[in-house]
């Protein structure tokens, strides 16, 4: 059987106007709202739609609006990350909420290799999308740098150093890290490491220099074990590389919940109990943060508002035609529980 055989014709408006008994142009009236159409001729027109199933053609319709009507989330990480990490999930509906009640579809992209940096950057510049929302945006991103050099409304969520200047939203993970490491520090726990990650973005390296203002005098910095990802088995592998450097150390911030998770698990192995042997902290309050046994002692931030504060900074971009303000902190909070 033949393509031309199996394929179904999509309906037109001119099967519309045929069904209805009136003219293309009275058809066309009522699909963009004007005046000047009866009541028959409207409701005869409704009834044709539905028994034709006409579709209109968003596409060619946008094609005229100069306007594709959807805005794109693009993910800086491997597969392991997107599933591991839920703050990628709570960026993405809290971006989608945002969108959705402004009639925008939101576009996931999702780049892990170099092949896909290149296939993101021909579909951005093919006029796909109105606009950008950028997750783990990384030191030397060229998706970072396409946005800027095609002039779309984009935002990212954190800031690198050495990025385009566009506009972000984030925390202060500097300060929050600060924070919490020295609330474990005052439990009594004298040698404290981190399981770093995220080294190559400013929320791994912020996160690890606010560790290292809450040490002090007291950083040791071969207590520092660096992983590449935010992810459960750079927990496991981070805090069994810190038992290798000091089988006495007491306390732990891990870089994200998920971290945590996994350094519970090798010490867990290793027959130290948690808190009694060796505290715990994590980061970003998470599903992982109460899954844990103990429950985590974590940073809370506020991954959904960040989703919808960045789709509200494109949107005001793309209907303004200027850049939006140039950055926005959301505050966070550190949340106390069993683990330390």
């Amino acid at each position: 059987m033949s393509e031309s055989t199996t394929r179904l014709k999509r309906a037109t408006i001119f099967d519309v106007a045929a069904e209805a008994g009136v003219s293309r142009g009275t058809v066309s009236r009522v699909l963009n709202g004007e005046p000047y159409v009866s009541a028959a001729a409207r409701e005869a027109i409704e009834a044709a739609i539905a028994k034709v199933g006409y579709v209109r053609n968003t596409a060619a319709r946008n094609l005229a609006k100069q306007s594709s009507g959807a805005i794109a989330l693009i993910v800086h990480e491997p597969d392991s990350v997107f599933i591991d990490d839920p703050n990628i999930g709570a960026i993405l509906l809290g971006a989608n909420a945002a969108l959705s009640a402004a009639d925008y579809q939101l576009v996931s992209l999702i780049i892990d290799t170099e092949r896909d940096s290149h296939r993101v950057t021909g579909y951005l510049g093919g006029g796909f999308v109105d606009g950008a929302i950028i997750v783990s945006a990384r030191e030397d991103d060229p998706i970072s740098q396409a946005i800027a050099d095609l002039r779309l409304p984009a935002v990212m969520v954190g800031r690198p150093d050495n990025q385009p200047q566009l506009p972000w939203v984030g925390i202060d993970n500097r300060g929050a890290a600060r924070q919490i490491t020295e609330r474990l520090r005052g439990t009594g726990r004298n040698r404290v490491g981190m399981i770093a990650a995220g080294l190559d973005r400013d929320s791994g390296r912020d996160r690890l220099a606010g560790f290292r203002e809450a040490m002090g005098e007291a950083f040791d910095d071969t207590l520092v074990a660096r992983q590449r990802f935010y992810t459960y088995a750079a927990g496991v592998a981070g805090m069994a590389e810190l038992l290798r450097i000091d089988p006495d150390i007491d306390g732990v911030f891990a870089a994200s919940d998920a971290i945590a998770a996994g350094a519970l698990e090798t010490l867990r192995n290793a027959g130290r109990a948690v808190p009694r042997d060796v505290g715990i902290v994590g980061f970003d309050d998470s599903s992982w943060a109460l899954r844990a046994q103990p429950a985590l002692s974590t940073v809370r931030q506020p991954a959904g508002q960040l989703g919808a504060r960045a789709a509200e900074l494109v949107l005001e971009q793309v209907r303004t035609g200027s850049l939006a303000s140039n950055g926005a902190l959301l505050s966070t909070e550190v949340v106390w529980r069993d683990s330390a």
